[in-house]
């Protein structure tokens, strides 16, 4: 007999029909095999032996309530084409094909609700699923459980799990950015991440903040596009669905569209009536495949709000994540975020103002300039001109006296910035002009 003829002869048990009850068995086997007279794990035994170390794997990644994330539950609409699904499906696909052949490591990226740790999970489950190694972890638990290998009752030196965790196989670390950044975290996040870069160890990192705001040590390795691929998901928040959202005003703009507005003929000069009719088709444009910015000037009730407001509206209605807020709201919800009752953080705030895909900026100029503002204003501003992200601007004054420096020259660049003016009368209080009416003498 060959060894792979390898079948039970006998067991050493006296209960189930294959092992007896005992989880053992001997091979079939010719005298002089290595396994010859030897008790195997059966079956039923090895299934026992891979469920408890699966269950193992499972309890090290901290998976028992993320089961149900799975590639089959991370769900994107069928037939949908916009930038916002794209960037969902090319995230699962990429996903998937990390956690089939790891290689490299795997940066996702997004705000808050957009899919991340779902899909960080169901690249854990799939591996463990699959008999394979993986690590996932939060990265303050991470710094927790390290910790926490320094009290006296620790089953395992510190040293047994940091090794652990750079080690991995598999690293999965989601989160990065919300964890306390105390010079003891800042210095254990560089150590394992800077291991593992050397080592070119697979490794998978979610966050919600830019590269730039990180740790620059972090940062010029997570640009490394020889190691790092990146991953932006721009969808929205799924946990919102279904739900209003008490931040942003789209929703008091909502008849604000486009076949609401006018060129207003017959009220205004022809020449000025022809230049709003460019200005409408260039936002009709603009609504049907947002790139770059657009700033819209003009005096006070000309109509520049609205047809922000019909181009945010029609957007929307594509299934775009839209921004739309005036600018002296938005930094009084961001000033709200530091009162102890905040449903939300600062942080999540500023990202979601920073990441949304169309974020419109209403009455640009009218809010009060403080530093702090201005330096708020810059960094959401400064970021979406990096990151090339679609964004409307509405603006009252000619004078840019009142904007920081940095972001002038952001909105002179002519290969970002569309700057369009909107010198018309007002449409408050407006009248068409009176026609004569024609009349006739009736003779007599």
């Amino acid at each position: 007999m060959t060894p792979t003829d390898q079948t039970p002869q006998e067991t050493v048990g006296a209960v189930c029909p294959i092992c007896g009850g005992t989880g053992y068995v001997r091979l079939h086997v010719p005298v002089g095999h290595p396994q010859f007279g030897k008790a195997v794990p059966c079956t039923c035994k090895q299934r026992e032996i891979e469920d408890r170390r699966l269950g193992r794997l499972r309890q090290a990644s901290n998976l028992d309530h993320l089961q149900s994330m799975t590639f089959d539950s991370f769900a994107v609409p069928d037939g949908a084409v916009n930038e916002i699904y794209q960037s969902l499906r090319e995230a699962r696909m990429t996903a998937e094909q990390f956690a089939d052949e790891p290689t490299g490591w795997l940066l996702l990226s997004g705000p808050y609700g957009c899919g991340k740790t779902h899909l960080a999970a169901a690249i854990a489950n799939w591996r463990i699923g699959h008999g394979m190694s993986a690590l996932f972890v939060v990265v303050p638990d991470l710094l927790d459980y390290l910790r926490a290998a320094y009290a006296p009752t620790s089953p395992t030196t510190y040293d047994e799990r940091f090794d652990q965790v750079r080690n991995a196989p598999v690293l999965i670390l989601d989160d990065l950015g919300t964890q306390n950044a105390t010079p003891w975290a800042a210095e254990k996040l560089y150590q394992i991440l800077n291991y593992r870069y050397n080592a070119e160890l697979p490794t998978v990192v979610t966050t919600n903040q830019s590269v730039a705001d990180m740790d620059p040590r972090l940062a010029s390795r997570l640009r490394d596009p020889r190691l790092v691929r990146a991953l932006p998901i721009y969808a929205p928040d799924y946990r919102l669905q279904g739900r209003n959202e008490s931040f942003g005003s789209l929703s008091l703009y909502s008849a604000m569209t486009f076949e609401s507005l006018s060129d207003r003929r017959g009220e205004i000069e022809p020449k000025q009536s022809q230049s709003l009719r460019s200005v409408l088709r260039a936002a009709s444009e603009y609504s049907e495949q947002p790139m770059g910015w657009l700033v819209l000037r003009g005096p006070y009730g000309v109509g520049k709000t609205h047809i922000a407001a019909a181009i945010a509206n029609r957007v929307a209605g594509s299934g775009m994540t839209v921004l739309f807020v005036v600018t002296a709201d938005l930094l009084d919800h961001l000033r709200a975020t530091f009162q102890p009752a905040s449903p939300v953080s600062y942080d999540q705030r500023f990202s979601k103002v920073r990441r949304a895909w169309l974020l419109v900026l209403d009455d640009l100029g009218s809010q009060n300039s403080t530093p702090w503002a201005k330096e708020k204003l810059f960094q959401i501003l400064n970021y979406r001109y990096m990151a090339g992200l679609p964004t409307i601007m509405t603006v009252a004054s000619h004078d840019w006296s009142d904007v920081d420096e940095r972001l002038q020259s952001r909105l002179q660049d002519s290969t970002v910035c569309t700057l369009v003016d909107m010198e018309l009368p007002s449409y408050r209080g407006a009248r068409a002009p009176t026609r004569k009416r024609r009349t006739t003498r009736r003779r007599t």
